[in-house]
């Protein structure tokens, strides 16, 4: 067994080292090398800063238990390795949907200039939000919930700017701060966060609107690849400005904004839209649903409130200047990891969207001392060398859960905890000729006992992006 357990160590490329920049095969993974110092059996509430009897909701409390994520100060947290890798793939696939818009990443300073924020009334306008320090010449700056001034004095310094290269569609995922008075659940209200945040230029109000809802369809394609039960709704355009404003919320619970929803899809706003009291859709005259939710992306049609401070302009066919039509539209990264496990999970079991769930993979091998252990171990082993013939992008997405002084039974039960969607286990049948295998499909709620070539059959299905 330990021989067997020693090869999932090893890169599958043995007896030569691959060329630099091969791809090869990726290392494989055992629980006990993931730093991921979980406590399962922990009870009671955690608050947002790991206490007990703190303020705390599921998302927070799950991810404590799990190791997904380790308080530093009130608001800022570690993001441990399975959470780094959930947010590098929920990045993937929103850089798929921004750049299939147009999209053209970059990466600003996370300090802004004082100046800019004066110019535009934010820097007091946003009062004790902002983080505020000085450099050692007494220059102020902040530290960036948002960069609308730093992107737009970008493009205005390039005063060249023809009408033929608009529209122009900046955007960025970074670490963005706010000094929230009350941090609190964890990732859905932190003092340091990151965001996907993308900001447009374009010739004319009408193209600048049309950029709008192209950009709005593509977060709608962004919640629907991920499974999420979403609703747009009207909102107000707060600290950033501008004349019309969308929120994408997550109803749950626990949510911080109150929305109000027509029965049949013709309406929805937050409440903070609203003049007094609407209890019926302005469009049908249904009465009105009233739930809470999670924030989790906000667009803004800014019009020329930035571009005119900057004199961000551009060329016109009739070579005059002119000033660009500008949009904002953000995306909570880590936010969204929060909040999909808020409204996906049960109080006890992470479930985590497909998509970006951190590994795809739980292989369980026989308990030690048992009569299945050696045989069930090279079969196992056989199997992932299997898989990562035919699924490739599946061998990196996997995880051997050593742990094989615990029953199956307690290790099946972890991996339910940790959101597995897939759990292979090398059980009392893994011996039988042909080998079956138990295969616990967690997200479908159903346990499956497979061939290798059901197995294989089974994973193809699986999404990594």
């Amino acid at each position: 067994m330990e021989a067997l357990l020693r090869r999932w160590r090893l890169p599958a490329l043995r007896g030569r080292r691959p060329r630099h920049g091969a791809p090869g095969r990726a290392k494989r993974l055992l629980l006990s090398q993931l730093f991921q110092p979980f406590n399962l059996q922990a009870g009671g509430e955690v608050g947002c800063d790991g206490r007990a009897g703190e303020l705390s909701c599921r998302s927070q409390k799950l991810m404590l238990q799990a190791g997904l994520i380790h308080p530093a100060s009130p608001g800022c947290y570690h993001y441990l390795p399975p959470t780094v890798r959930a947010m590098e793939k929920l990045i993937r696939v929103m850089d798929e949907e921004m750049q299939a818009v147009g999209g053209q990443k970059v990466n600003m300073p996370s300090l802004s200039s004082a100046e800019l924020w004066h110019a535009s009334g934010r820097w007091n306008k946003m009062g004790t939000e902002l983080f505020r320090l000085e450099d050692r010449h007494g220059k102020g700056y902040c530290l960036g919930p948002t960069h609308e001034e730093a992107v737009t004095e970008l493009v205005a310094a390039h005063s060249n700017l023809s009408y033929k290269q608009l529209p122009l569609r900046l955007y960025q995922i970074t670490r963005k701060f706010r000094d929230e008075p009350k941090p609190r659940f964890g990732l859905l209200r932190s003092r340091e966060f990151y965001m996907k945040d993308m900001y447009t230029f374009d010739t004319s109000e009408e193209a600048a609107r049309q950029t709008y809802k192209l950009v709005c369809d593509a977060y709608c394609s962004l919640f629907d690849r991920l499974g999420l039960p979403f609703v747009k709704v009207q909102a107000a355009t707060g600290n950033i400005g501008g004349t019309m404003s969308h929120e994408f919320q997550l109803p749950a619970d626990v949510g911080e904004d109150r929305l109000v929803l027509c029965p049949d899809g013709h309406f929805a706003a937050n409440v903070e839209t609203l003049n007094g009291e609407q209890t019926s859709c302005p469009m049908c005259g249904e009465k009105l649903i009233q739930t809470r939710g999670i924030e989790v992306g906000h667009t803004f049609y800014l019009g020329t409130k930035y571009s005119s401070i900057s004199n961000a302009v551009f060329c016109s066919p009739e070579n005059k200047p002119q000033l660009a039509e500008m949009g904002c539209y953000g995306l909570g990264v880590t936010r969204i990891l929060a909040a999909s496990i808020e409204v996906l999970s049960t109080e006890d079991n992470i479930r985590w969207p497909s998509l970006i769930t951190p590994y795809q993979l739980c292989f369980i091998p026989p308990k030690r001392g048992s009569k299945e252990e050696e045989e069930g171990a090279a079969l196992l082993d056989r199997l992932y060398n299997d898989l990562a013939e035919v699924l490739p992008h599946l061998a990196g997405d996997s995880v051997l859960d050593d742990r094989t002084q615990l029953t199956i039974g307690k290790r099946l039960k972890d991996a339910n905890k940790l959101g597995y969607p897939y759990v292979i286990v090398a059980g009392k049948r893994v011996c039988e000729d042909p080998s079956v295998f138990e295969v616990w499909n967690q997200n479908a709620g159903e346990v499956l006992f497979l061939t290798k070539e059901g197995v294989i059959e089974l994973l193809s299905k699986a999404q990594v992006p």
